[in-house]
């Protein structure tokens, strides 16, 4: 079999409206799937931290310490 032009080339030109459906769809298509793996990275990240904060420990504020009571001046005139 011998390749012909007509088998990789259209021979239709397209019109400038519908280049620019195709490159709409094309980058709205692009855009949805991004968005997709944003928002499942976002939940697994989401579980994840949650999971750690379940699993870790109450830690208690740590205990102030107390001051001494100020001591008088001495002997001011």
């Amino acid at each position: 079999m011998t390749a012909t032009k007509g088998e990789f080339f259209n021979p239709a030109k397209l019109s400038s409206r519908d280049k620019a459906e195709a490159t709409d769809h094309t980058a709205r298509a692009i855009i949805a799937a991004e968005a997709s793996a944003r928002d499942k990275k976002t939940e697994k990240l989401k579980a994840l931290r949650l999971q750690q904060e379940a699993e870790a420990e109450p830690k208690a504020p740590p205990a102030k310490k107390r001051r001494s009571p100020a001591k008088p001046a001495a002997g001011r005139p």
